[in-house]
């Protein structure tokens, strides 16, 4: 049923609009647009309110509308780093969340010899309607042209005035649980290996230089990068040097691997000489041989929370930047005890 209702003169249609039966359903668009359209994901409970709301709202779907929806892609783009395994497990949900959402994923990943610009560029010749980047080291000034194209989400790191929509761990907070808990062990000599260069890496530095500073402890940040590679680097200076911590953060997991196979080379310990903690919890981190103590990030909340945002965009016509601080929670395993020394 179509209403009509004069204000000032004008005509305005008062037809019920998707909106209205999302709202009368307690359900988002994006899931309203599933249901009408039969498509996969909603629950049988969300199926019967959207229907119902429907029926109490005499709502009828503009075929014009619908014929242009058709003609969307429907396509998110993620960018990831294929070396990250947490990247790996963050696709693995935002493939599930966009799913639920009605939309694909298309994935163009980083590589020795693939930079941001190019794996970008990728996304947008596909014709992506929305991109989701993965831990992204490109300038804010950088992120606020590619928002001028094409909706954008931010994941892992914090962003200054760019127009792009932000879900991001408590960084600084992942770091004080590590050293809280080394601290609460007794560990007094607490290093850290940098992970190089990047946004990430920055902000895990500054939380362990602020958090060594309020402890009243002397810090020492090793050189690193994302890789095995640097934490072997790295604990093989460690090992050399004669003054060896009681205890050492990672500013990931691969890091802390790394680090971890150099200290088994070299007769160290873990944890009876050295305990070690990383970052993101990964699957290396639960691997039995590993048993990696580590800061988890809540990959399932942070797709979810990014594929909502994209999807606000695009079927919502959301315009006010959203920022989501998800925080994380330490898991101890079997790399961490008191110190021996």
């Amino acid at each position: 049923m179509r209403v009509k209702s004069v204000t000032g003169g004008d005509l305005v249609d008062q037809r019920p609009r998707l909106a209205d039966v999302a709202a009368r359903a307690g359900v988002s668009t994006a899931s309203v647009s599933l249901v009408l359209r039969g498509a996969p994901g909603p629950s049988a409970e969300t199926r019967e309110r959207v229907l119902s709301a429907a029926a109490e709202l005499a709502y009828r779907a503009d075929r014009t509308a619908s014929l242009l929806a058709r003609r969307r892609r429907h396509l998110l783009g993620v960018m990831l780093d294929v070396r990250n395994p947490f990247h790996a497990e963050l696709v693995e949900e935002l493939h599930a969340e966009a799913d639920k959402a009605g939309y694909e994923v298309v994935l163009s990943t980083l590589t020795r010899d693939r930079d941001e610009d190019r794996a970008v560029e990728t996304l947008l010749d596909f014709r992506c309607e929305a991109l989701i980047l993965l831990g992204p080291d490109c300038s804010d000034a950088v992120l606020d042209r590619l928002a001028i194209q094409v909706p954008c989400v931010v994941i892992g790191r914090m962003v200054g005035d760019a127009e792009v929509d932000v879900v991001r761990p408590a960084d600084d907070v992942g770091v004080d649980l590590a050293l809280n808990h080394l601290i609460d062990l007794g560990h007094r000599q607490i290093a850290f290996v940098d992970g190089g260069r990047g946004a990430v890496a920055a902000t895990r530095r500054r939380g362990y230089r602020r958090a060594m500073r309020g402890a009243g402890l002397r810090g020492e940040v090793i050189p690193g990068d994302h890789t095995e590679e640097g934490g072997v680097r790295a604990g093989r200076q460690l090992v050399t040097s004669g003054d060896l911590p009681t205890a050492v953060v990672a500013s990931n997991d691969r890091l802390a691997v790394g680090l971890m196979d150099a200290f088994v080379r070299a007769g160290v310990e873990v944890p009876g000489d050295v305990s070690v903690v990383g970052y993101d919890d990964s699957t290396l981190a639960r691997l039995a041989h590993i048993d990696l103590t580590s800061v988890n990030q809540d990959a399932p909340a942070q797709a979810r929370n990014a594929v909502l945002a994209a999807v606000s965009r695009l079927d919502e016509d959301r315009t006010q930047r959203i920022e989501t601080v998800l925080v994380p929670r330490l898991v101890v395993r079997g790399s961490t005890a008191p110190p021996n020394r």
